[in-house]
């Protein structure tokens, strides 16, 4: 069976950036994803699609390929008062190279690693860790087959309504994840 819309593929591969392994997934343990559902970068998916199991491949996307080239307005200072947690900053949080789930005023969740600690701003940067990399994969195709009704729940949250975030309660039935269904 090709990989094609909505089918389940499990593939194993390689990821190299800057000559190092940056990520990996075996054939033990696969890469599973839904062909055409937006779960993978677009080019990662043309790359694969119309291959079987069995099938090897090796391609590289360019950062506009891939996660974007760095945005340097995506670096921002924010104020150390928002990192206070009882009334005092969390100073033990604030170490440069750490990696802080934060959230912006639309309710977006991020991942912004620290570049910085000033005495009253920590600089931070929401770049994906990605972006500007040339990212080179290699593997193999394990699995494809038709996405089951079990696939699209584990990856989308199930057929009960819910937000596509996959948390599936019923406070999330109207698709937009404003209540907090902590998903």
């Amino acid at each position: 069976m090709n990989i094609t819309e909505n089918k389940l593929v499990k593939l194993a591969y390689e990821l190299k950036v800057d000559g190092e392994i940056a990520d990996k997934a075996t054939a033990e343990r696969p890469l599973e994803f839904i062909f055409g559902t937006g779960m993978l970068l677009p080019d990662f998916e043309a790359n694969v699609e119309g291959k079987v199991a069995g099938d090897k491949f090796a391609f590289t996307l360019t950062p506009e390929q891939g996660y974007g080239e760095i945005n340097n307005e995506a670096v921002v200072e924010l104020p150390k008062e928002i990192f206070m947690v009882d009334g005092v900053v969390a100073d033990e949080l604030l170490v440069v190279g750490s990696v802080l789930p934060m959230g912006d005023n639309m309710g977006n969740r991020m991942n912004g690693v620290i570049k910085d600690v000033k005495d009253d701003v920590v600089v931070m940067d929401f770049n994906h860790p990605m972006a500007g990399k040339i990212l080179n994969f290699s593997g193999e195709i394990v699995e494809v087959r038709e996405a089951t009704d079990e696939d699209t729940a584990k990856f989308f949250g199930g057929s009960g309504g819910g937000c596509g975030c996959g948390c599936d309660k019923s406070e999330c039935d109207s698709n937009d994840c404003s209540s907090d269904c902590n998903c």
